[in-house]
């Protein structure tokens, strides 16, 4: 079950991180998503 979600989670972050061209914008994506987390955790 762990390995699945490890597995799963690999692929979609690959997915995102390829999604960006530029470093600048994976630093943008991850900076949203971070925002994101914040806001639900309030």
């Amino acid at each position: 079950m762990t390995k699945t979600i490890v597995t799963a989670l690999l692929l979609t972050g690959s997915l995102l991180v390829s999604a960006c061209n530029t470093v600048e914008g994976a630093g943008r994506d991850v900076q949203s998503a971070g925002k994101a987390v914040e806001k639900s955790a309030n």
